[in-house]
């Protein structure tokens, strides 16, 4: 079993940034790669971005250049910084990882909201 507790979610204005955590627990060691999701009202959800426990890292055009994700194994957290935020990139945002034995596990969700 992997917990997640993602955090770091807000109120930002166009332009701005923020940097969204996502904190592992329990079998962290099973765990292949990590990924962020985001889900806007009314629509589905959809892939962000992809850190493998190798480091390789892999972006949505959407967000490709403006968002960065990174991981620390030391405190088993994986961010997700996001720049030049805009309101397309309001929703909420959630944290999943794989582990094995090939399952995934997610976290409650955090809201950003990028709004003037």
């Amino acid at each position: 079993q992997v917990q997640l507790v993602e955090s770091g979610g807000g109120l930002v204005q166009p332009g701005g940034s923020l940097r969204l955590s996502c904190a592992a627990s329990g079998s962290i060691f099973s765990i292949k790669h990590t990924a962020w999701y985001r889900q806007a009202p009314g629509n589905q959800r959809e892939w962000v971005a992809t850190i493998t426990n190798g480091g390789m890292t892999n972006y949505a055009d959407s967000v490709k250049g403006r968002f960065t994700i990174s991981r620390d194994n030391a405190k088993n957290t994986v961010y997700l910084q996001m720049n030049s935020l805009s309101s397309e990139d309001t929703a909420v945002y959630y944290c999943k990882v794989v582990a094995l034995p090939w399952r995934d596990y997610w976290g409650q969700g955090t809201q950003v909201t990028v709004s003037s």
